[in-house]
């Protein structure tokens, strides 16, 4: 009995020193194991993970038409912006969908129609007429995208508005920024057609200082900062930067007024005839603005000088951005979109600003720029609209869209797997309707069920001064895009799938006189002092 107990100790013993071994040599191996790897090669983490993904940069310019030098402006200078096309998509035929702020940002933001959004005025909160509707930055927030607003991405009363958050969407972001800049302090300053009116009118200033006092100038230094801040952080991101400018009044530093001479400058011809030919609701649309008919040569020289002035000082801000984003790093993980939320007049028609159905006021640059070598530099002439920004962000990102997006994803154009994705862009004007092909627009105008039309062949027109709608050579033509656009028009009015709530006849926020910082008003509200210019704050 004694030798079994013994030879049982022994077995016992044996196997004891037989287990700390192994665990001193398991110890050894993954303690030379982690000497030879480095911390953040032998750890995996949610960001590491997460950074595979890409980022996006959204940057918008506010009343931005294709005055610009990648687009065939011979006269504007825009190095920066027209950069944008290295390894970028370039969009020649790109509309919105409604020629007018707040609708339009609505639009694009939703990837839905104005029908759809049930918004056709300004200052109207998103969730007033589709409460459970998901945007763009939204979208991004649900996968663990950092979303970050600066400046305008949904409406402002530019400029009364500037720096406050306007008629913002606060599910849409992370974090807001609202600069506010040299241009609102010395707002009283400004040139304008109507006195202390500068949003609805021609307005414009050559300011002094840097770039960096103005509003716009504040805004994309702040986005250089969160640049900064996320290739540090290492956080996947959606950064929407909106600028301000070239919206009227027209203000940006005295350097940008110097690049361009008046002699330069182009002011188009029209003719009182040439309304004869067009139906009422079009003629209006271009005789809105009593006011700017007819202004004075010179006049509209200086005021056509300044617009292209705001333009060269806006993109020197998408330069200093862009710089950054290189000098980070971020940008071969980042996908760059740069538009404008529509098209704007510059004399075409007779007629400033927006608000019609001519390309002027539909058209818009939009060019998308996407990191990988997969992705070549391509010029598109393919008809597209601003809610297709929407599916192609997701595409893009390999992020499923939520179902009420009706948008077509621009992805096969830019790997150059197709040539189009739609056959025309529709946009939406009060009573009318128009559609852009690659080749001819055509305008639907209902006059209390009389329907009366346009149609432009930009072959031979691109002025779209034309009308050949009762020309008998196109009748067939015609006929067609009739169709077309009847059919697009019922798809534009279809509730989407997954939508949710949508509210008819919302009204409009209520807007108050604008107060311009420096004038004085009483109790009731009267204005009983307006600060001159003579005055000085500097």
């Amino acid at each position: 009995m004694y030798k079994l107990f013994s030879t049982h100790l022994l077995n016992k013993l044996f196997f004891f020193i037989k287990n700390q071994i192994n665990s001193l040599f398991t110890i050894l191996f993954f303690f030379l194991l982690s000497s030879c790897i480095s911390p953040k090669e032998s750890s995996v983490s949610i960001t590491d993970i997460s950074n595979k993904k890409l980022n996006v940069l959204f940057i918008i310019a506010d009343d931005l038409n294709c005055d610009i030098g990648v687009y065939g402006n011979k006269v504007v200078k825009t190095p920066n912006i027209d950069r944008l096309i290295e390894n970028g998509t370039l969009f020649l035929n790109a509309h919105c969908q409604y020629p007018l702020c707040g609708p339009s940002r609505a639009s694009f933001m939703t990837g839905m129609y104005s029908n759809q959004t049930k918004m056709t005025k300004n200052n109207i909160f998103l969730r007033n007429t589709v409460p459970d509707v998901i945007t763009i930055g939204q979208r991004f927030r649900q996968q663990g995208y950092q979303s970050v607003r600066i400046g305008k991405i949904f409406h402002y009363d530019n400029p009364s508005t500037i720096g406050t958050s306007g008629i913002d969407d606060i599910y849409t972001w992370d974090q807001t920024i609202n600069p506010y800049g040299r241009d609102k302090l010395e707002e009283y300053k400004i040139n304008t057609l109507s006195p202390r009116r500068y949003g609805g009118t021609l307005s414009w200033m050559a300011s002094g200082g840097v770039d960096e006092e103005q509003t716009d100038g504040i805004g994309a230094s702040e986005a250089i900062k969160k640049l900064e801040n996320f290739s540090n952080t290492g956080e996947n991101f959606f950064l929407a930067v909106g600028f301000f400018r070239p919206h009227t009044p027209f203000v940006a530093p005295k350097k940008y007024f110097d690049l361009y001479s008046k002699d330069d400058i182009v002011i188009p011809e029209s003719s009182p005839d040439y309304l004869k030919t067009i139906p009422i609701p079009a003629a209006k649309s271009v005789r809105s603005k009593k006011n700017q008919i007819n202004l004075e040569e010179d006049l509209a020289k200086e005021i056509k000088q300044a617009y292209y002035a705001t333009i060269s000082f806006v993109d020197a801000q998408v330069g200093r951005i862009i710089n950054k984003l290189k000098q980070t790093g971020l940008d071969k993980n980042t996908i760059v979109v740069f538009t404008s939320d529509h098209g704007y007049h510059m004399g075409e028609h007779g007629h400033w600003q927006k608000q019609t159905l001519f390309n002027n006021a539909t058209k818009v640059p939009l060019i998308i720029n996407v990191p990988g070598k997969d992705y070549i530099s391509k010029i598109s002439n393919s008809p597209v609209e601003l809610i297709d920004i929407f599916p192609t962000l997701m595409d893009l990102t390999n992020i499923i869209s939520p179902s009420h997006v009706v948008g077509e994803s621009l992805k096969p154009i830019i790997e150059n797997k197709s040539s189009d994705v739609r056959k025309s862009a529709l946009t939406r004007w009060r009573n009318g309707y128009s559609i852009r092909t690659e080749r001819f627009r055509l305008t639907k105008w209902d006059i209390n069920g009389d329907f009366q039309y346009e149609l432009y062949d930009h072959k031979f027109d691109e002025e779209e001064l034309n009308n050949l709608a009762l020309d008998f050579s196109y009748s067939l033509i015609r006929d067609s895009l009739i169709k077309t656009i009847n059919r697009r028009i019922i798809q534009a009015d279809m509730k989407p799938e997954g939508i949710g709530r949508q509210i008819e006849n919302v009204k409009p926020a209520p807007r108050i006189t604008n107060v311009t910082y420096g004038d004085i008003h009483n109790e009731n509200g009267k204005r009983t002092y307006l600060k001159p210019i003579t005055e000085k704050n500097e």
